[in-house]
This record gives structure tokens, sequence and C-alpha cells, in this order.
């Protein structure tokens, strides 16, 4: 066995079970739950959601798919526009024809479970994208996790699965920073 059958050998098995997309996903998804600024969140959580667009249409998982592509939408145009008490009055419409098309979109790709946990995973997000809180975001953005670690469990996405789990967990460890943060005592003046 010469060192190109090796490398052939081992590429073909390798590649398969390796997506650049899942894995770039899943970076990306642990990195905004531990962005300290709303702008910085919400253009990490567009990225993931185009690399995981990309790596759900290699499944097959058409739903997820078109959720992230619906996310990355919400997410850039939230990030861009929204902030700090602004919040143009087109937004709430855009959000709310955004949430619609999703549900088509869930509906038009529907496979079940699978299906219902995006849904409902790209409702919450949607609702997290509207937040001016940090934390309140972090909070619907932890619940909407949830659901996609449901789809991704339910599809066989271990980067999914994976990414799941680390944006649950940084996402916990910022909500319990930002409660101490909160509770934490004013130091007396000099």
């Amino acid at each position: 066995m010469t060192a190109a059958d090796l490398g052939s050998l081992l590429s073909n098995a390798v590649l398969p079970h390796l997506d650049i997309f899942g894995a770039l996903g899943l970076c990306l998804g642990f990195t905004s739950g531990i962005m300290p600024r709303r702008d910085l969140i919400l253009a990490a959580a567009a990225a993931c959601s185009v690399c995981f667009a990309l790596h759900y249409g290699h499944l097959g998982a058409y739903t997820g798919t078109a959720m992230c592509v619906v996310s990355a939408m919400q997410s850039l145009v939230a990030a861009l526009a929204m902030g700090e008490g602004r919040r143009p009055a087109w937004i709430v419409p855009l959000f709310a024809g955004s949430s619609l098309l999703a549900a088509g979109l869930t509906l038009a790709t529907w496979n079940g479970w699978p299906s219902a946990c995006a849904g409902i995973g790209a409702l919450l997000a949607t609702l997290a994208r509207l937040q001016a809180s940090p934390q309140a975001m972090r909070r619907l953005f932890f619940a909407a996790s949830s659901c996609w670690a449901a789809h991704n469990l339910l599809v066989g996405s271990v980067f999914g699965l994976t990414g799941d789990c680390l944006t649950l967990s940084a996402l916990a460890f910022a909500l319990m920073r930002g409660a101490r943060l909160r509770t934490a005592p004013v130091p007396a003046a000099a």
C-alpha cells in the first residue's frame, strides 16, 4: 500500500463525516453566546445561521435550512438597524412577515417533529432578536437553542447538537454572569 493509497483510504473514511459548514457553525454558535454586546451577538448568530443552513441542506433537513436562512436575515437586520433604544417602525412588520414566511416554509418542508422543533426554535429566536436587552435576548436564545437541540438530535446532526450544547453552556454562563453583575453591590464612593 502506497502513501497515496493510504491517503485515499483515509480521505474516503473521513470526508463523508466532515462537514466544514457544520464545524464553522458550531464555533460561531458558541462564540455568539459569549459576545459582550447585542450587535456582536447578532452578527455571530447570522454567520452561524448561514453555516448551518448549508450544513442542514447537505443533510437533507430542509426545514432547518429554511429556518436558518430566515434567521440569518433577521439577525443581520436586527444587528444593523436596532440597538441602544433604536427600533425603526418597519422592524416589527418585517419580523412578523418573516415569521409568517418561516411558518409557511415549516409547513412546506414538513417532516414531523424535526420540523416542529425547528419552527418553534425559529419563532423563539425571532422574539430574541427583537429584545433590546442582551440578557432578555440570551434567555430567549436559550429556549430557542433547546428546540434546535431536539431538532439536531432528530435529524442526526452531530455538529448541530454539539453546537447547541456549547451554545447552551455559553448562554447559561453569560446569563449567570449578567445576573451576578446585576446583583453585585455597588462600592461606596471614597
